[in-house]
């Protein structure tokens, strides 16, 4: 197939295009570099090295003899310039990650919340008119997020994307309906995947579009297959406060000797992927697209959950660091359960890549290796949900000994 992977110089992105292209797919990455740029505007820079996308591309010709071709598309502002390569090109398959991806970069002023907006939703709508308006029949397939459904407790699992429900009629009768799952956004990046949700929701039905929606866990790991072939195919690795994963983030601080912040209780639940299975998801989802004018299809990309702080005791008791108790810059209760159905993915032949110490350690080997590239006072998260929260968190140069102030 002719893939567009829009936002395939990205975290996930640029595995997906390696593991694609392998496959023997013709891939056309569609990117601004905006996570680049975002870098700059941080002052932080990958823990991984990371040349242009124009040289991985070389490398991975060199290694394979297959080519990526990049294309420099701002999809949220040039909607002319991507209705126009669309129209030369008429791809099989788009893949959509092309959105700002991180919920406290999300929240650190309105700025970042006014930028978050108009890129994530201008890119997905310009998209979808796009898709209509050249009448391009091409399966979408969009990297959602699990944070769509919220993290509250409701003593049941949460179903792939839609809910039965039982509706009272006027004459008392009860009529049974399947609803999109209830959204419950806890951030200003998770509100725009649930946005993205109406979009596909009402361009499938109106337009007959052909879409996947996956709703992802948290991805933890660095190496797939395909990066490991080439020490300059490396995937980026994020540690800072902004960008970093909690688990990534947990296994850098071992690596550097730096406590293991966990924030709040650490009761919160989360979904959790490894980039492999990642990967392996897009392409499952790729080879089973839903039929033209049938609703969207919904899948969970996620492979098992976990308390934070059953992550954090899991690395210090394998790396022997220690764990320190912050307060939370997020808004958010201190505990949640989280249940979650995923068997569309199990059915279709996915073998989970599950946490093991093997695979953690191939983590902290790779953080040690590149320790020099750390600065230490960006590895505190400390994006402040609301102004309250803000006022009463105080945060030293190390970033260790978070307090409340009164």
């Amino acid at each position: 197939m002719k893939i567009a992977v829009l936002g395939g110089d990205g975290f996930v992105g640029w595995p997906t295009s390696l593991h694609l292209s392998d496959a023997g797919h013709e891939i056309h990455i569609l990117d601004n570099l905006s996570r680049r740029w975002i870098d700059t505007e941080l002052g932080v820079q990958s823990l991984t090295p990371m040349d242009s996308i124009q040289e991985r591309a070389r490398i991975w010709h060199a290694e394979t003899g297959r080519r990526i071709h990049f294309h420099l598309i701002d999809l949220a502002k040039d909607y002319e310039l991507l209705k126009g390569w669309l129209s030369k090109n008429r791809p099989d398959a788009i893949i959509h990650f092309a959105e700002q991806r991180a919920a406290p970069y999300s929240m650190k002023s309105d700025r970042h919340k006014n930028y978050t907006v108009s890129n994530n939703v201008n890119a997905t709508h310009n998209l979808l008119n796009a898709l209509v308006e050249l009448d391009l029949d091409a399966h979408l397939v969009h990297l959602g997020t699990m944070g769509v459904y919220g993290y509250s407790t409701v003593g049941a699992a949460i179903p792939e994307g839609y809910l039965p429900v039982g509706i009272e009629t006027a004459d008392g009768r009860t009529v049974s309906q399947e609803i999109l799952y209830p959204s419950n956004p806890g951030s200003i990046y998770h509100m725009t995947k649930c946005l993205d949700q109406q979009l596909f929701q009402f361009y499938a039905k109106n337009d007959g579009l052909r879409i996947t929606d996956l709703h992802q866990g948290i991805v933890w790991g660095t190496h797939t297959e395909q990066t490991r072939r080439h020490m300059q195919l490396i995937n980026r690795f994020d540690y800072d406060g902004d960008y970093g994963t909690v688990l990534n983030r947990f296994l850098i601080q071992a690596a550097i000797g730096y406590p293991l912040t966990v924030h709040g209780t650490g009761g919160q639940t989360r979904a959790f992927i490894h980039i492999q299975d990642s990967v392996r998801c897009i392409e499952i989802a790729l080879s089973n697209p839903p039929a033209r004018s049938s609703r969207v299809e919904i899948f969970n990309q996620m492979t098992e959950t976990h308390r934070v702080r059953d992550l954090a005791e899991m690395i210090s008791k394998m790396t022997g660091s220690r764990i320190a108790w912050l307060p939370n810059p997020r808004k958010e209760a201190p505990e949640n359960e989280l249940v979650v159905r995923n068997e569309k993915f199990l059915g279709l032949g996915l073998e989970p890549t599950t946490l093991g110490e093997g695979l953690l350690g191939e983590i902290v080997d790779v953080a040690k290796k590149y320790a020099y590239r750390v600065d230490r006072s960006r590895v505190p998260a400390v994006s402040a949900w609301t102004r309250d929260i803000a006022a009463k968190v105080e945060h030293d140069p190390e970033g260790v000994r978070l307090k409340s102030v009164s």
